[in-house]
């Protein structure tokens, strides 16, 4: 009851400092900066020349298509409207049509996470198997010959991430089509989801198909899917990945809400170019307490949340982003303990608040 009470009192102080409102004007403006941002890479790559040119073009597109996606993160949490169609209308926007990553597999998918951040062999945002394994009783089980491969598994970590994009479209398109193959599964939003996944492959391929070259629109889309890969490494593991982030058993995966959501995440800090282009991304532990906020409050609000976490003993850690990115990488090199959650927390609540 105690822990309840202290909640009640944390959404006090943040509905003071009014953190639940929804600022959609300000979320689509961004998202508006961010496709402008996409077009004009789009319009240098076709109509200018140079290496110099298109490499700079590809690191806008990249950098948009970024923004685009941690914007549609919010939309998703249905944080961008008071108005629920607007909310799934972005989010089919940005993920089904914009990026190809199916929007109900997605919502499938992250409200796992939201609910086992970190729960090893539930969250499958930290299940890397087969080529991976990070924690250290996945290594543990394994044969001898086995245990040789993972200790080098961090070889072809560049090329894995590199594809990491495509196998969210491929598990996207999986879980689509085997929703809409079972009458008793498939829904309204499989067949919008189905609509602008398709929409997508009209726009970005057979629309270009007719203008170009088959080998360089190919070729165009290897390269962004490649780079948006690298991209979203650098936006989503650093909150979860670095050992500052705790993995759990599942049957820690309940009990106290807020050391959950703690224990298993951390904050990177990023500049003011970073914190429009990650979307909240960068404050992952208010937004694992406080998925329906937007992320325009999650500055503010972070104030009332670490001064809450350090009142109550709970963890609250904050890296650097390069930091946090290297510590993401160092996990495959260096696979994490799996803890009791619980007995993990003490020595989680002693860490560094940076």
């Amino acid at each position: 009851m105690k822990q309840v009470d202290d909640l009640v009192e944390l959404h006090a102080a943040l509905r003071a400092r009014g953190c639940y409102r929804r600022p959609t004007g300000r979320v689509v403006a961004e998202l508006g900066l961010f496709l402008a941002i996409v077009a004009a890479a789009l319009a240098m790559l076709i109509t200018l020349e140079g290496v110099a040119v298109h490499l700079a073009a590809l690191l806008l597109l990249t950098l948009g298509s970024l923004g685009v996606a941690a914007n549609t993160h919010t939309s998703s949490h249905y944080a961008t409207s008071e108005r629920r169609w607007l909310n799934e209308l972005l989010t089919y926007f940005g993920c089904s049509f914009f990026l190809q990553f199916s929007a109900t597999y997605w919502w499938h998918k992250h409200g796992v996470h939201h609910r086992s951040p970190n729960v090893i062999g539930v969250d499958a945002d930290v299940d890397f198997k087969p080529l991976f394994a990070l924690d250290r009783d996945e290594v543990d089980r394994c044969s001898r010959r086995r245990r040789r491969y993972h200790r080098w598994q961090c070889v072809i970590l560049p090329l894995a991430i590199a594809s990491n994009a495509i196998n969210m479209q491929i598990a996207g398109w999986s879980h689509l089509i085997g929703a809409l193959a079972r009458r008793a599964t498939r829904r309204r939003e499989h067949w919008i989801d189905l609509g602008a996944m398709a929409l997508h492959w009209v726009v970005w391929i057979l629309v270009p198909l007719s203008l170009f070259a088959p080998a360089d629109v190919a070729l165009f889309h290897l390269t962004r899917t490649v780079l948006l890969s690298y991209a979203f490494f650098a936006a989503f593991a650093p909150a979860h990945l670095p050992a500052e982030a705790l993995f759990v058993r599942p049957a820690q995966g309940r009990g106290d809400f807020v050391l959950r959501q703690t224990a298993t995440t951390v904050n990177f800090r990023t500049g003011r170019i970073g914190r429009l282009l990650c979307a909240g991304l960068d404050y992952q532990i208010e937004h694992h307490l406080f998925p329906g906020l937007s992320h325009v409050h999650y500055a503010d609000a972070s104030e009332v949340v670490r001064a809450y976490c350090e009142r109550h003993g709970y963890p609250y850690r904050t890296l650097g982003w390069g930091e946090a990115i290297w510590k993401a990488l160092l996990v495959f090199y260096r696979p994490k303990p799996v803890h009791r959650l619980e007995a993990a927390a003490g020595s989680a609540r002693q860490a560094a608040i940076a």
